[in-house]
């Protein structure tokens, strides 16, 4: 455990970005597994609608830090080959 009183803050920041982190990556998947879960059942025109909602969760995602920027471009291109 931290000895000084800056390593025991630094500690609990990381706590705290660590969840937030987790969160918004568990939001991010949920949709991205939504997406594909109404293409693989034939809903490909629900998932047309659907897309531009989940491309600007991912947006947000690689803007809040939680994920790489070429991640988010990676999840973004695979998504729209998925529904073309």
């Amino acid at each position: 455990m931290a000895n000084h009183v800056s390593a025991l803050k630094k500690h609990q920041r990381d706590q705290k970005r660590r969840m937030i982190n987790k969160i918004n990556k568990t939001k991010m998947r949920n949709k991205v597994k939504t997406l594909r879960k109404l293409v693989a059942s034939g809903n490909v025109e629900e998932a047309k609608t659907m897309l531009p909602a989940v491309l600007s969760i991912i947006d947000k995602t690689v803007s809040k830090g939680t994920i790489h920027h070429n991640t988010g471009s990676r999840y973004k291109s695979r998504l729209s080959l998925l529904i073309s």
